[in-house]
């Protein structure tokens, strides 16, 4: 198994509702890939000698799954509730060193 991360964007096209995250969440710990996540509040970017690009606004959240490959990995972004929304979720690979 490989870990990815969905990573949701702050675009959605309507708010998403808290029983839309908990039904999400109950399908993610039901599959046995759910590795955890959580909501990306403020920050800074920092760079040690000259300056730093922009905070990347857009970002709300992160989930982190075990997949077998990207299209698997894929397949958790049906009922994410950014996504239903209208949002962008972005499906990333994890490398392991």
């Amino acid at each position: 198994m490989k870990d990815f991360i969905l990573l949701m964007h702050s675009d959605a096209e309507r708010a998403e509702e808290p029983e839309e995250w908990e039904a999400y969440f109950a399908k993610l710990r039901s599959s046995g890939r759910f590795q955890g996540g959580s909501a990306i509040g403020a920050g800074e970017c920092m760079k040690k000698s000259g300056s730093a690009g922009p905070l990347h606004e857009r970002l709300g959240g992160y989930i982190k799954v075990q997949a077998k490959d990207l299209h698997e990995a894929k397949s958790f972004v049906e009922g994410n509730p950014v996504f239903e929304a209208g949002g962008t979720v972005e499906v990333r690979e994890l490398p392991r060193s």
